[in-house]
């Protein structure tokens, strides 16, 4: 087990990728701190999975956006697992909505900007002073990132190049403290996130028009992360993968 005795904490970790990023730290050894917003009965099923698997952990609400339900998940984090935070992976973000720019409400932009932005920011300003050598972070960008979005996803588009950009800030700042800072650009992937914003009609076009002909799984992304996480991949850092079965080349 690559991450045996590690402790990571998954933001937005109880379902979709989130979950499967958890089950998989898991299976790696990792004691997991889930993450969740609004849904505890999701958050209990990945536990109860994480246990399952002979895995320790617990779960943590908080909305990510708001310094003081970040503190309160360090400060839980640390009460259960006394000692370093090795790992913070930031699942949380999302579309939420499609507008186009004329009907976007400023209250909308900036709403995509905290969720997806400052969530990151915020996580890791509170988690570095407890992240020892060796600690790994690791983002969630997309590939809206590098072409902009589909139709209507101009602010998800714009914020998650801000985590993309923050990946390499991050990487220089944190570096000489042997933290690694890395971050995915996921392209297609099976999950709820396409069930609710994007037409099958444009998946299956988007699928056909893949090398690989099909989307990702999200067992194939928390792949990914278990790696990037591992001292595996010591020598990587400020990278923005692509996960997208080479439907773009960055």
């Amino acid at each position: 087990m690559k991450l045996k005795g590690k402790v990571a904490i998954v933001t937005g970790g109880a379902r979709d990728i989130g979950r499967l990023v958890s089950l998989k730290l898991a299976k790696e050894g990792a004691k997991v701190i889930v993450n969740y917003f609004d849904n505890k009965e999701d958050a209990e099923e990945t536990l109860k999975l994480i246990k399952k698997e002979g895995g320790e952990g617990i779960i943590v609400q908080g909305d990510m956006t708001r310094s003081e339900d970040v503190k309160r998940l360090i400060n839980s984090t640390l009460s259960t697992f006394p000692g370093n935070i090795d790992i913070l992976v930031n699942v949380v973000g999302g579309l939420v909505a499609r507008h186009t720019i004329t009907e976007m409400e400023e209250e909308f932009w900036d709403f995509l900007m905290n969720v997806n932005a400052k969530s990151v920011f915020l996580t890791t300003r509170e988690v570095v002073p407890h992240m020892a050598a060796g600690g790994s972070i690791i983002y969630f960008s997309s590939q809206a990132a590098r072409d902009g979005g589909g139709p209507g996803a101009s602010a998800y588009a714009a914020s998650k190049g801000a985590v993309m950009t923050f990946t390499r800030s991050m990487a220089k700042e944190l570096g000489p403290k042997n933290i690694r800072v890395n971050a995915l650009a996921p392209g297609m992937i099976d999950t709820s996130f396409h069930d609710r914003f994007t037409k099958n009609e444009v998946r299956e076009r988007v699928a056909a028009g893949t090398p690989l002909k099909r989307e990702g799984k999200p067992e194939e992304v928390a792949d990914l992360v278990a790696y990037l996480a591992s001292d595996e991949a010591s020598f990587l850092t400020g990278l923005n993968v692509d996960i997208n079965g080479g439907l773009l080349f960055s």
